[in-house]
């Protein structure tokens, strides 16, 4: 039973934020039951349920890497809204916004936005079947509201939008799952070497594997692109939804949603609100330009960078690997996983990480033994 001490505090406008806010609890993530780490129940025939991925798997091994726990939400944000159909759902229907547009926003909102948004996701990713299941139907039934008779309104000719469509849950998956790939290329300190790209035939298995979190969200069958080629050939079929628009932002009122969202913050602020300044600084703003580096080339075209911009990138990316780098170290990556991904995400993680790395390490004996026989 949730008592009233169980929820979190409604933050006002010009309300102070303490460090109790910042870290919340568990009923900032979790919608209608606890998730069950992937391996901690059974299927009906007895064999561990490890979910939709489960460890030994590439999409494992990309995501359970210190480096994501930053990385992630930059990659995934400057993805997703490039999007039109997303960015349409975000301007019409987000809380942000609506609060924007009533002068309510605070810097706290946008924290506890962003982090929610991440930690819902890691149930589908980390839990069991029925973990996975259970968060994919909640997250349908919210998204069902959010459709809209135009994408934008300059461009007539793209039609609207409908966040639950098969379309635009694929989407939705595809711009979780393939920055999270890059930014991990990009930035993730492995096997005693710096950051370096997979092997074709590893980001081949990823986006193979990638099509399982594709599929519970209803994606057309179809469509679910297998390898890095498909993946490639289905951003070229829905090209035009990757545009880059100066009005996509714009509200029926002509008002820029984005700028209202800026006016209100700094119309609410107060110096406790630094306390959510910190988190969002470090996983938005500091690593936004080296994680745009980090993106394709063509998606980098999309936003609108000219060639020497997107080359600059790059570079930026290579430069920043020592941040990167301190960014990845123990005890960072922990102090910002519990602020940035919640409770039940630190759970999450961690149980994920110790069954993943036995499975490695059985792998490598597996590897081992026919040679020492030898």
């Amino acid at each position: 039973m949730t008592t009233t001490s169980d929820r979190p505090r409604v933050i006002g406008a010009r309300d102070d934020i303490t460090k109790a806010d910042i870290l919340g609890n568990e009923r900032r993530t979790r919608r209608g039951m606890t998730p069950v780490p992937a391996g901690a129940s059974l299927k009906e025939d007895g064999t561990p349920d490890y979910g939709i991925f489960g460890p030994g798997s590439m999409v494992w091994e990309v995501l359970l890497h210190p480096a994501m726990v930053v990385f992630h939400h930059s990659g995934q944000a400057q993805t997703q809204a490039q999007y039109a159909p997303i960015e349409a759902g975000i301007r019409d229907w987000e809380p942000l916004s609506k609060k924007a547009q009533a002068g309510e926003l605070n810097m706290f909102h946008g924290f506890e936005r962003a982090t929610r948004g991440a930690g819902m996701h890691l149930p589908l990713w980390l839990g069991d079947t029925p973990t996975a299941e259970h968060t994919a139907q909640w997250l349908h039934k919210i998204h069902s509201k959010v459709k809209g008779d135009f994408i934008d309104f300059a461009r007539p000719e793209l039609g609207g939008y409908d966040a639950s469509s098969p379309r635009e849950s694929m989407w939705a998956a595809i711009t979780e799952m393939h920055p999270m790939l890059r930014v991990y290329e990009a930035f993730a300190y492995r096997d005693g070497k710096k950051p370096h790209r997979l092997t074709d035939a590893q980001r081949d298995q990823f986006v193979n594997e990638a099509g399982a979190y594709l599929r519970l969200h209803g994606a057309p069958e179809e469509e679910i692109p297998r390898t890095m080629a498909e993946l490639g050939a289905l951003y070229d079929k829905y090209a035009p939804l990757w545009e880059h628009s100066s009005t996509i932002s714009k509200l029926e009122s002509g008002e820029d949603y984005s700028e209202l969202i800026s006016k209100s913050i700094s119309k609410n602020f107060k110096l406790s609100h630094i306390r959510a300044v910190r988190p969002m600084m470090v996983a938005f703003f500091l690593v936004q330009k080296p994680v745009a580096g980090a993106l394709p080339s063509k998606l980098r075209e999309k936003m609108g960078m000219a060639p020497e911009e997107s080359r600059k990138a790059e570079r930026r990316a290579r430069r920043f690997l020592p941040i990167a780098r301190l960014l990845q170290w123990g005890p960072v990556q922990r102090h910002y996983m519990r602020i940035l991904w919640g409770a039940d995400g630190v759970m999450l993680i961690e149980s994920a990480r110790k069954l993943h790395e036995q499975v490695k390490a059985e792998q490598r004996l597996t590897l081992i033994e026919p040679t020492a026989l030898a």
